[in-house]
């Protein structure tokens, strides 16, 4: 059991690293929903390597942490953000928008059907989309 709880340690470590990285990255912002002056969190974006990497983290607020955790939670109009954040230029932040708007699209928003229509994701990005499922 330690040598599972050293693991996560030293994997929270290497992610603590990337901090200063994602804020200049965010502009100090939530990079799924623009949120500013709350309390921001990385988080790795599914599937997780067994080496973290910066390219596989998005720097969130609570909000958005909450609701990417626990599906059940989801408020749909939080999520309206994702307009923006669809056209990101950092690919992690686009596979995360295209993830949930899938779910929300499914969810029978249509809002979310429609954006989802207008995304033409590259294959890499599309595959990467497809590696939740």
């Amino acid at each position: 059991m330690a040598k599972g709880y050293e693991k996560n340690q030293e994997r929270l470590m290497t992610l603590s690293r990337y901090a200063k990285d994602l804020v200049r990255r965010s502009g100090a912002k939530c990079e799924l929903c623009e949120a500013t002056n709350v309390k921001l969190s990385i988080f790795e974006v599914p599937p997780v390597e067994v080496e973290p990497h910066i390219d596989d983290c998005i720097f969130i607020c609570e909000t958005c942490k909450e609701q990417l955790e626990n599906p059940k939670r989801v408020d749909s109009n939080h999520w309206r953000c994702l307009n923006n954040t669809l056209w990101s230029d950092v690919p992690v932040v686009q596979v995360i928008a295209l993830r949930m708007l899938k779910k929300l699209a499914d969810a029978g928003e249509f809002w979310a059907e429609e954006l989802l229509g207008m995304a033409y994701p590259s294959d890499e990005i599309s595959n990467w989309v497809a590696m939740a499922d």
